[in-house]
């Protein structure tokens, strides 16, 4: 049985179908939060089994049977994720799962500019300890990220963030895809995987010419200062540390951190990846 944590999220729910194309339901169970939110996919067979990360005792009932664990990584930082990550993977030994696949982040580091890629270095340390089979998915920097910086430049016209570095943006359908395809076809790799990215690394620059010619009408860059864009992001109500980790993104970018293009992701889906422009035209047509 294939096991998948975060099931319902933007890219746990969009990796369950994609294995329901490739293996038959009674194969696949989730630990999910929340089961009710999951109630469609024990309509169609999958194993639903509640499991909270803070809760161990429910993530071992949760992961039985598992010959392959997803551990889908949580959407915390510092410590708090790492915990959180320790508690499952430790959950998983004792539930004896076969094989864990974590989605890490091209970039991983302990000495990474960004706080994520610091927790993704630590988390695959633990999955290294355990002695059992694992695989860290070095996935691109989603294209919803930078789709989410692009909102406010979208009505003004103005694209206003810090300075920053190429980017090769994944978009989560193809990071899905490719997931499953590793999932129902044991053996691709052992340890981190190389990085699984977009077709281009792109900065600000690139995109705002390219949101220009998906709009047909004109765009800006400006740099704004780091120290500045973190002051706007409190002003309008962000926490201190979110405002922090946004900040170090650009700062990790400038370091080159998430430029790497490597052809491994389109091996797997057997096509090119979808390019930003697509991922563009696609999130600003609705």
């Amino acid at each position: 049985m294939i096991v998948v944590t975060g099931a319902t999220g933007k890219l746990g729910s969009r990796i369950v179908e994609r294995l329901l194309d490739r293996v038959p339901a009674d194969r696949l169970g989730v630990s999910v939060r929340d089961p009710r939110k999951a109630q469609d996919l024990a309509d169609r067979g999958v194993r639903v089994r509640q499991g909270s990360f803070d809760d161990p005792a429910s993530l071992v009932h949760s992961f039985e049977g598992a010959e392959q664990l997803l551990l889908v990584s949580l959407d915390r930082t510092g410590e708090e994720c790492v915990a959180g990550h320790r508690a499952a993977i430790d959950a998983a030994a004792k539930a004896g799962v076969g094989r864990i696949l974590y989605t890490s982040q091209m970039g991983a580091a302990h000495d990474s500019r960004f706080q994520a890629c610091r927790d993704h270095a630590q988390t695959e340390d633990l999955l290294e300890a355990t002695g059992l089979p694992w695989t860290g998915l070095r996935n691109g920097f989603y294209s919803s990220s930078a789709l989410h910086f692009l909102e406010y430049a979208r009505h003004s016209g103005d694209i206003a963030l810090p300075a920053d570095g190429p980017v090769a943006w994944t978009g989560h359908d193809d990071l899905a895809e490719a997931t499953a395809a590793i999932l129902a076809d044991p053996g691709h790799f052992e340890g981190p995987t190389p990085p699984l990215t977009g077709p281009a690394a792109l900065d600000f620059a690139a995109i705002t010419e390219i949101a220009s010619q998906v709009t047909g009408r004109p765009f800006t860059r400006t740099v704004v200062p780091d120290d500045a864009f973190r002051e706007q992001s409190l002003a309008h109500g962000a926490p201190a540390p979110i405002a922090d980790l946004v900040v170090s993104i650009f700062a990790a970018a400038r370091n080159g951190e998430f430029a790497a293009v490597n052809p491994t992701l389109a091996t797997l889906i057997g096509r090119e990846p979808s390019t930003f422009r697509t991922e563009l035209e696609r999130a600003w047509a609705k």
